[in-house]
């Protein structure tokens, strides 16, 4: 394995793919594959959230589907933790447990295996954009029913004026992002 050295000083924002009106006219998308493309930048990423995770001694990194498994993985194999993936309905194989949310056209169900999370376990949630708030809220709510203790959700983008932090705030939840950016 080849370790990348730290690039303390490298703007991961400029990594950052912005593409006009997708999906939809207005919508300013943020695309991480060419962060993701970027070794310097992929390995930087994840050594940034890493060292964040690190602060809140998890026993386990918890991933939401599907690009937070991209950083939730490369974490938890540089942190020696394990991983578990938080997958919408039906994804899984074998016994689940999950948690319905609200989006602003309907009803959406993530889930995790039955046991993946005991009581106790001390976790950090990772995604790779915060927008709203809602599906990591639903996240910290499935860890919670399974008996975990939700340290910290970790995001590399976050789209504040979307108000997603401000959201996970005020239900008490730490919230760390790497990069922001105006707009949505």
């Amino acid at each position: 394995m080849i370790a990348l050295p730290p690039q303390p000083d490298l703007d991961l924002a400029s990594l950052v793919r912005t593409i006009p009106d997708f999906p939809k006219p207005g919508i300013q998308f943020r695309d991480i594959t060419t962060l993701i493309g970027d070794a310097v930048g992929f390995a930087e990423s994840v050594r940034r959230l890493s060292a964040r995770a690190a602060v809140h001694r998890p026993d386990l990194i918890v991933a939401v589907e599907a690009r937070g498994f991209l950083f939730g993985a490369a974490m938890a194999t540089a942190m020696g933790l394990g991983l578990v993936p938080v997958r919408k309905a039906g994804k899984l194989p074998g016994m689940t447990i999950g948690v319905d949310y609200e989006l602003e056209y309907g009803v959406d169900r993530l889930e995790l295996h039955e046991g993946a999370v005991r009581p106790g376990h001390r976790v950090v949630l990772v995604d790779d954009l915060l927008a709203t708030g809602g599906t990591i809220l639903a996240t910290a709510e499935l860890m919670r029913n399974a008996g975990a203790d939700v340290a910290a959700a970790l995001f590399v983008i976050d789209l504040p004026d979307l108000g997603g932090s401000q959201r996970l705030a005020a239900a008490g939840l730490v919230c760390e992002t790497l990069i922001a950016f105006d707009g949505d």
